[in-house]
């Protein structure tokens, strides 16, 4: 009683077929992850309206949103991904006009990935950690917060 030859021509082409689905799977989760990522998409939500606009304007304006505001790790971003993101449409359903206030996890993730990308330039600043973030002292990086949208321009001023 052996396996027939179309039996095991039956299981590879479902394994393949298995394989290409799996394939096309992570594909498009990937472009889902790349897209979401993105002020296009972060802004369609009203309450990100103005975060938007500063990021436009800002020297971080090359980077995507999540660049900056999700942790680094595949596993760890999806997670936190999900979380913000999840906030973030109840907060936009009711109604806000501005962005609720960051988290504590927001803000260590947030300041994980400034010290990250700075790193080079950080290594001849002595005073890196007198202030628990980094938007303590640089407070017009964050999306120029502490001014009006009207007065608002370029970093650096």
């Amino acid at each position: 009683m052996g396996t027939s030859p179309t039996g095991s021509c039956t299981c590879i082409k479902v394994l393949l077929c298995g394989v290409i689905a799996g394939i096309a799977l992570v594909g498009v989760l990937a472009g889902a992850m790349t897209a979401s990522d993105q002020r296009p998409f972060c802004s369609s939500c009203h309450v990100m309206t103005e975060a938007a606009a500063t990021h436009k304007m800002s020297t971080h304006a090359n980077l995507a949103c999540n660049d900056c505001h999700t942790p680094t790790g595949l596993i760890s971003k999806v997670s936190f991904k999900t979380k913000a993101g999840i906030s973030d449409f109840f907060a936009n359903q009711s109604g806000k006009d501005v962005p609720h206030p960051a988290s504590g996890d927001t803000r260590s993730v947030v300041n994980d990935n400034c010290k990250s990308c700075h790193a080079p330039t950080n290594l001849n600043v002595a005073s890196m950690d007198v202030k628990p973030y980094c938007v303590d002292c640089h407070r017009n990086v964050a999306h120029m917060r502490y001014k009006p949208v009207s007065t608002r321009m370029v970093a650096y001023e």
